[in-house]
């Protein structure tokens, strides 16, 4: 079943599919395909082949397929077995999609294999009716620059948690926070902010427990809430066995405070964790360090913070007997970072947002997620809107902590609400009441959605690139 897409096979795929018109009739499963998910009343074959850079793709396609395909940034690492992709293809779709294992953080080689994976897989299964990307995480950023850069061949996005500030911006954000927890907690030590260590579990483990030993005083405590604030990171996280937490009552500052805690050094996936290991895989994709921090006012920062934060970080500095106005001229007159402009360059093509739309985009977003910052969805949607494309987008929240903590159900109704935008041409309900419903029908009797009114604060790190 393994096979090697030549450049040349793609590149024809892709001409070959632009000319088919979107009534191209039904045709037989390609010879390589076979049975999969014996289990499944979709009946589903799957195909998969390789790449010319390596990656490895696959594809489920039902047997009463609806000639709709959603392609995944990691569908061949894992996804086939989902529950989500079983509750998708129990309704007609097709999906598939690559995996990172080779491109890692080069993200617009993973953008242009998005395209080259629906290429291949329409050359075996023909013209589909609609293509839409759709992923998680890294996926979600992905996806997002799929509808940038290949409208052409996608009809619509729905990315999930993926940040969307762009690629430069997003990790100045981090760079930020990190830098905070450095200057007000740990200035003597080498705990790595950037240039980091080939040994990073290691640099893991120092900067957890690191974080665990401040936690555990008034003024740690105070400090660690500040530097959250200033990178905007959620007062919301789960607890360290991955289990949901009760989100925080605003009010409540030593709540709200051990939420951030939780977000940065919680649950199995820690902000400062993937602060080390993606940064230290960036470096090396990029060849040198991307991010910057000259000229940043983190006074203002701090200022632009969610209320409910700022407040706790007030209370708390009061119990601690801190001068907050002290800690913030600390931060500002601290060395800063500065970036290799080459680094710089080579991380922007993969990639900075424009705004400049010609399909259709959901972002859905979860309000605790402690990777992919919700305050990143009002910059994608600030300039989205600034080049007046502000009718192609739409950005939905969900209630929840942690890393893309969404249901399948609440997956299937943001899929379900694109399918309707491209059926008839204008956005049905997207409110929470609506996404809800549409949650609930996936699973009768199942949990009921946790969609939510919710508008995210102003990003303070945009780089328009």
């Amino acid at each position: 079943m393994r096979r090697l897409v030549s450049t040349a096979v793609l590149t024809a795929a892709l001409c070959v599919s632009a000319a088919l018109p979107a009534s191209a009739g039904d045709r037989p499963p390609p010879a390589d395909a076979t049975p999969c998910l014996p289990s499944s009343s979709a009946q589903p074959v799957c195909t998969e082949g390789t790449l010319p850079d390596g990656t490895a793709y696959r594809f489920a396609v039902p047997r009463d397929w609806n000639r709709i395909v959603l392609v995944d940034l990691d569908f061949a690492a894992g996804g086939l077995e989902s529950p989500l992709t079983a509750r998708l293809l129990e309704r007609g779709f097709a999906r598939g999609g690559t995996t990172r294992l080779v491109t890692g953080w080069n993200i617009r080689r993973a953008i242009d294999n998005q395209a080259a994976a629906l290429a291949a897989f329409t050359a075996a299964f023909g013209r589909v009716r609609w293509a839409i990307a759709s992923s998680n995480s890294m996926g979600g950023f992905v996806s997002a620059g799929v509808a940038q850069v290949h409208p052409q061949r996608f009809d619509a996005a729905v990315a999930f948690c993926g940040g969307l500030s762009g690629s430069v911006a997003q990790w100045n954000q981090k760079l930020d926070t990190v830098h905070a927890l450095k200057t007000l907690l740990f200035p003597d030590t080498t705990l790595p902010v950037t240039g980091i260590p080939a040994d990073v579990p290691a640099a893991q483990r120092a900067w957890i427990g690191a974080l665990g030993q401040a936690q555990a005083t008034a003024p740690g405590r105070a400090r660690i809430a500040l530097s959250a604030a200033v990178g905007q990171l959620p007062g919301w996280g789960v607890a360290p066995d991955g289990s949901p937490t009760p989100r925080p009552d605003p009010g409540d500052a030593a709540a709200v405070q051990e939420g951030m805690y939780l977000a940065l050094a919680g649950g199995p996936l820690p902000y400062i964790g993937q602060a080390m290991s993606s940064r230290r895989q960036i470096e090396q994709v990029t060849g040198g360090n991307p991010s910057w921090n000259v000229g940043v006012d983190y006074a203002r920062q701090w200022q632009a913070a969610r209320p409910e934060y700022r407040d706790a970080v007030r209370r708390l500095y009061r119990q601690a007997g801190l001068d907050l106005d002290a800690d913030l001229a600390r931060l500002n007159a601290a060395p800063r970072t500065v970036a290799d402009p080459a680094a710089v360059e080579r991380f922007a093509e993969g990639i900075v947002f424009t705004g400049r739309l010609r399909i259709p985009v959901l972002a859905v977003s979860n309000v605790g997620d402690q990777i992919s910052t919700v305050a990143q969805q009002q910059s994608y949607e600030a300039i989205v809107r600034a080049h007046g494309n502000g009718r192609l987008l739409r950005q939905s929240y969900v209630e929840s902590a942690g890393h893309c903590a969404f249901t399948p159900a609440e997956q299937v109704a943001a899929i379900s609400v694109m399918v309707d935008r491209l059926r008839g041409g204008h956005w049905p309900d997207t409110g929470p009441r609506a996404m809800n419903a549409r949650a609930a029908a996936v699973v009768p009797g199942g949990p009921a959605g946790r969609y939510i009114p919710f508008a995210p604060e102003r990003f303070n790190r945009p780089f328009p690139g």
